[in-house]
């Protein structure tokens, strides 16, 4: 029997962080020897629940400065394959009722520090000034910076069909929707294309010597490498316990809704929409003390939280909508069907008809045709990705992305990459590692801040 084979790195997981980590690992180092490793096909976990979003706002400057590189990256790969990737942008739509927002804009402009008053543009009379809704799909032509609209007759006129009670919408301009599909699928090609190699195998036991031998289900040999990077999505703190490493990280079923708008309900060309307040369902009385009077269901008749989102899906052309609203906050252990609650349906359309009233043509009747699903947010404390040493010399982390996997994938890989290499890292590196749990200024900051960017 020949010795097995040792790979530079070997790569744990498959989904989209994963694939992303492999690709960069070849592009940046092409000579290194690179395996990526999953139990089952690529991306058919975690990453084929994706809502397939992307924006680059966030409540801290560093996370922005991590995602507009993100954005880099998917906007050169979308340039370069000419076509073939999917890449919207009519941008992130945050929309309120209240009348004092200053909390938020406070926000708003410390997630853009350095630069708030060149990227945004506050409106406050009723006529549009130099504010323009989104032009079409292209994020070529799209425009850039957040606009702040707060005249309730200038949110009439340039969203009649949204809740006519919105005090304030902020229009952040990056942002729109992709086909996470296509790029994974893009990245892995271009691995493979690399020379990278790719495996169907569960790993069940890690040993750490020179290296690391990564015992494989139903495999003689196991496979060596000499560095190795857990990627593993909800399984990252199993893959890290192989090594005698606890992950600070947990996590947490979050469910979509998408059907096809058969009434033609949310116009096509509309940004992908977030309702930021908390709300208490549209229940009729009858329904309301129904609720009320069953322990198991009381919960739907109290005051829910915002943040519940929804865009068109499918671009101009397709007919679908996507609904979500990450309102669970339990946290579970992850298995390979995630549990999904059969009301979520009907409660996730009553809390976006709100925004958008045209919805509620579908209470009690949505359309044949839609697709319930839901997979893990995977996530710290703080909402904040881990990418780095794990603690283990030679051992390597990309976990944690909880539920902006997709739009994060080409930073996290990039930046994962670097580590294992050794080459030069950007200043977000390390509060993005596990290192920052040792910087108390930061982890007392981050305490502090009311928003942790979960949508």
């Amino acid at each position: 029997m020949s010795p097995p084979r040792t790979y530079h790195t070997a790569v744990i997981g498959a989904g989209i962080a994963g694939i992303a980590t492999a690709y960069f690992l070849k592009k940046l180092a092409p000579r290194a020897t690179i395996l990526l490793l999953d139990s089952a096909q690529p991306m058919g976990f975690t990453s084929a629940q994706s809502g397939e979003n992307y924006r680059n706002w966030w409540p801290h400057p560093l996370i922005t400065r991590f995602m507009d590189r993100s954005i880099d990256l998917m906007e050169e790969m979308a340039l370069a394959a000419q076509g073939d990737l999917v890449m919207s942008r009519r941008g992130y739509v945050l929309a309120t009722r209240k009348a004092n927002a200053e909390q938020f804009l406070d926000e708003l402009h410390a997630g853009y520090e350095g630069s708030p008053h060149s990227r945004i543009r506050v409106h406050n009379g009723a006529s549009s000034g130099t504010y323009v809704p989104a032009a079409g799909a292209d994020w070529r032509r799209a425009q850039d910076g957040v606009d702040v609209l707060q005249n309730q007759t200038l949110i009439r006129q340039m969203f009649p069909a949204f809740d006519p009670e919105l005090r304030l919408v902020v229009h952040i301009r990056r942002g729109g929707a992709i086909d996470s599909a296509q790029f994974g699928h893009h990245m892995l090609s271009a691995f493979a294309g690399m020379g990278g190699e790719r495996r169907t195998a569960q790993v069940i036991a890690i040993e750490k010597d020179a290296g690391f031998r990564l015992q494989l289900e139903g495999a003689e040999q196991p496979v060596r490498a000499e560095t190795m990077v857990n990627a593993a999505g909800p399984f990252a703190p199993h893959i890290a316990q192989m090594l005698g490493v606890s992950l600070p990280v947990h996590n947490i079923v979050q469910q979509k809704l998408a059907f096809e708008d058969t009434a033609g309900a949310v116009e096509r060309t509309l940004p992908f929409a977030i309702d930021l307040d908390d709300q208490t369902l549209d229940w009729t009385t009858e329904e309301r003390e129904l609720l009320a009077a069953d322990p198991g269901m009381a919960w739907l008749a109290k005051p829910m939280p915002g943040a519940i989102h929804c865009r068109p899906d499918g671009g101009d052309g397709g007919s679908w909508v996507k609904l979500g609203w990450a309102y669970n906050q339990t946290q579970s252990e992850p298995v390979l069907t995630p549990p999904l609650d059969d009301a979520f349906p009907e409660i996730v359309l009553r809390g976006a008809a709100r925004l958008q009233p045209a919805l509620k043509r579908y209470y009690g009747q949505l359309p044949r045709a839609r697709r319930h699903y839901g997979g893990y947010y995977t996530m710290t404390e703080e909402n904040w990705p881990l990418i780095g040493p794990m603690g283990v010399d030679g051992a390597f982390i990309v976990s944690a992305l909880s539920g902006f996997g997709t739009m994060a994938a080409c930073a996290a890989g990039e930046l994962a990459a670097r580590w294992v290499h050794g080459l030069d890292l950007p200043e977000y590196a390390g509060p993005l590692s596990l290192a920052r749990y040792q910087d108390a200024e930061l982890m007392t900051a981050l305490a502090k801040q009311r928003s942790r960017g979960i949508l």
